[in-house]
């Protein structure tokens, strides 16, 4: 009965060594640190702004040169760009919208 004590003692010593050489938390102590090479909300909710911003950014100079009247650029290029921009911007409202009702809910949470 002692050895068996032992040895589920020393598996549980190796496994937390494990996981410290793996530089994870000991899974017996619940806590969970976030891997540095999964991308983070933050980084890619920024992503996406930029790319956003991006958009917007190629509709302005397609609209500027279509109304410069510039021969290569026609006035579906035009819409398309602007329907891009405007659709991905929507999105990303929708999305700051949804985090800020999340953010008051959490907040009025009863403690």
């Amino acid at each position: 009965m002692s050895g068996s004590v032992e040895m589920n003692s020393l598996l549980a010593q190796m496994r937390e060594m494990r996981s410290i050489a793996n530089m994870e938390a000991p899974k017996s102590q619940g806590i969970d640190i976030p891997n540095q090479s999964d991308p983070q909300f933050s980084s890619m909710f920024k992503d996406a702004l930029d790319k956003v911003s991006e958009l917007q950014s190629t509709s302005g100079a397609l609209q500027q040169a279509y109304i410069r009247g510039d021969s290569n650029v026609d006035i579906t290029r035009v819409m398309v760009a602007s329907q891009k921009s405007s659709i991905a911007f929507q999105a990303v409202v929708q999305v700051r919208n949804k985090l800020v009702e999340s953010y008051k809910d959490i907040m009025n949470m009863p403690v």
